[in-house]
Parts: structure tokens; sequence; C-alpha cells
């Protein structure tokens, strides 16, 4: 199965309610601040609305 490896590069400043709680729902909370996700529609999702905000990769895990 794949993982998203979703780091946030940019400040929650200036962005909606909706946006900074995508965030948290994801566990970004700092600049620089990366995670290990399952590769599932609702995360692609939540990832999709704040795609200006995240860098994403796709990372196979080996195993």
């Amino acid at each position: 199965m794949t993982h998203l490896k979703v780091t946030l590069s940019r400040s929650q400043i200036g962005c909606t309610q909706e946006q900074r709680a995508t965030l948290r729902g994801l566990g970004l909370r700092k600049i620089g601040a990366a995670r290990l996700l399952e590769n599932t529609p609702s995360v692609r999702g939540m990832v999709k609305s704040v795609l200006h905000m995240v860098q994403v990769e796709e990372v196979s895990s080996g195993g």
C-alpha cells in the first residue's frame, strides 16, 4: 500500500477556519511539520482542499 508524505510549507495565517481544521485533522501544526498518512480517498480529499499550503510526496511502503 502506498502512503502520502504531507509537509506543511506555508503559514496558516490568512486561511479560512475550514482550512485550519483540515490541517489539524491531518496532524499538521507548524511549518515544516510532516506526516506519513495512508493513501485513502478521504485523506486525498483533505489534502486537495489545502494543496496550496502543503507539499505532497507519494511513498511506497516496502514490506
